[in-house]
């Protein structure tokens, strides 16, 4: 794919000697001097002084030792690049990024229509820490390590990660309410079980859809604290501030010390499947299903 000048060059740099440089590249001393000989003779250019103690690389040497690194490295990126493209094009299986807050069990309640459809599809579950850097940086590159993954948004939040949504369903938004709260008692939560309580939800401007509850909340009298994202962090805070906090039909399980209690409002938030604006046929073939499933039950429930 290359010269394999270059590669024999760099060895005999590296190493200050052919025959070492011909150990490292498992051919004979006699064919390096070849190939360090034909180089040198189409740069026009010496590239080594020999001496009786070994190589050193010239002026000229120097400098062409840098550019073949470079060159190199470019190749093989080059080479990494093409066998991702192909592996992708290639691929039978759907990488699905799951997480505590972003868990794949969307998967599971549509599988048998999904196997239906597309019978030799595989998924591969990649696990990854959902930290502020890495749920950005995920979802800006969705294809390369991951292709979906499940998850609330607004048009805004898509337009700021630079990705794209399935829609699936709306999730109610309620709150989860630490067992040693003693709202914990309730079978219904409302504004005024809130009123002159703190209850912690995700910073404004995040999600319009939970702005709008917040501001309906304050309206009440509800003093509310923000947090940052959701994850576990935010859902040890409410158990140790024992406070309520913001959260949707579906997390039940993500902290065994808050307990989810239903609302009296019928606020709503999308939940949907993200993926890149530039998917694979194959990825876009499994949003397309997964869209066509959405439709149908909510036609469905329509009823």
């Amino acid at each position: 794919m290359f010269d394999s000048r270059l590669e024999t060059f760099i060895k005999a740099a590296e190493s200050g000697s052919f025959t070492k440089a011909a150990d490292a590249l498992y051919i004979t001393p006699t064919a390096v001097m070849k190939q360090v000989n034909a180089l040198e003779k189409e740069l026009s250019a010496a590239l080594f002084e020999r001496t009786n103690h070994g190589l050193r690389l010239t002026e000229a040497g120097e400098i062409f030792l840098q550019d073949a690194r470079y060159i190199l490295e470019y190749i093989d990126r080059a080479a990494r690049k093409v066998r991702e493209i192909d592996e992708g094009k290639n691929r039978k299986s759907i990488r699905v990024g799951t997480s505590v807050m972003t868990p794949a069990k969307f998967i599971l309640d549509v599988w048998s229509q999904i196997q239906s459809r597309m019978p030799t599809l595989k998924i591969e579950l990649i696990p990854f820490d959902n930290n502020p850097v890495n749920a950005v940086e995920i979802l800006k590159n969705l294809g390369q390590h991951i292709d979906v993954v499940a998850g609330l948004y607004d048009d805004n939040f898509l337009k700021e990660r630079g990705c794209l949504a399935a829609h699936m369903y709306n999730k109610k938004l309620l709150f989860a309410v630490p067992v040693t709260n003693a709202l914990s008692a309730e079978t219904l939560i409302t504004p005024e079980n809130l009123k002159n309580r703190k209850v912690l939800l995700i910073r404004r401007g995040w999600n319009v859809y939970i702005d709008r509850l917040r501001d309906k909340l304050e309206s009440h009298g509800v003093r509310v604290e923000d947090f940052e994202m959701f994850n576990i962090s935010a859902y040890n805070r409410a158990v140790t501030e024992n406070a309520p906090i913001i959260t949707v039909e579906g997390w039940e399980d993500v902290h065994p010390l808050l307990k989810l209690i239903p609302a009296a409002w019928d606020d709503t938030i999308p939940f949907g499947v993200f993926y890149s604006p530039e998917p694979t046929k194959l990825v876009k073939k499994f949003i397309e299903l997964l869209s066509s499933i959405a439709g149908a039950r909510s036609l469905q429930s329509s009823f």
